[in-house]
């Protein structure tokens, strides 16, 4: 009886060992997981913090984000939104400054959002990627879509210079941040901006 009560004992502790190990196991994979839950928020919030900042924008109490540069743009371009985005250091015509551009896979840029239009060096003149060179004043883009969002200087566009041929959009910020763009000449020389998406 002895043997027979020792035996049921040593078959009960075998027996519950199994059991102690798999609810150890999900113990241990639950602890797991909600370390792999707090690593993965944590990493979200500093991608976030990491690609937008907030800034006051002409004195108004405005966040806007501003152009960071990260790994994800290549050296020398800055990251708004999903772009990436390259200023020039040098000067060249507008239809020059296009074909550089694609050369670096990008056109020049499509301003289509405010936070485009907010950012930018104060004492730039630009060309972006808007003409009326096909088809006299039916401004579009670049990509052929048409001009919907407005930010011509007062009086413009006016077609005002030598012949009349003013068909390519500088922009000058230092002019008011939504009232300042201007027609000029495509012959002109000045910087511009090229405008790449992150994601094709």
């Amino acid at each position: 009886m002895a043997n027979y009560v020792n035996k049921q004992v040593i078959e009960l502790n075998e027996s519950e060992t199994p059991l102690s190990d798999g609810i150890r196991l999900y113990r241990l994979a639950a602890v797991c997981l909600g370390v792999l839950c707090v690593l993965q928020v944590t990493f979200n919030i500093s991608l976030r913090l990491a690609f937008c900042t907030g800034r006051v924008v002409e004195g108004r109490d405005m966040a806007v984000p501003t152009m960071r540069t990260v790994d994800m743009c290549p050296k020398g371009w800055r990251m708004l939104g999903s772009s990436c985005y390259f200023l020039s250091t040098e000067t060249k015509t507008w239809e020059e400054s296009r074909q550089d551009c694609l050369k670096r896979a990008a056109d020049l840029v499509i301003i289509n959002s405010r936070e485009e239009q907010l950012d930018g060096d104060a004492d730039l003149l630009v060309w972006i990627g808007l003409t009326d060179s096909v088809n006299e004043g039916t401004w579009k883009w670049v990509d052929g879509t048409p001009l919907t969002t407005l930010y011509w200087k007062s009086g413009q566009p006016d077609h005002g210079g030598p012949n009349n041929e003013e068909d390519c959009v500088e922009v000058y910020h230092r002019d008011s941040v939504f009232a300042n763009w201007n027609d000029a000449p495509c012959d002109h020389r000045l910087r511009w901006i090229c405008e790449k998406p992150l994601y094709n």
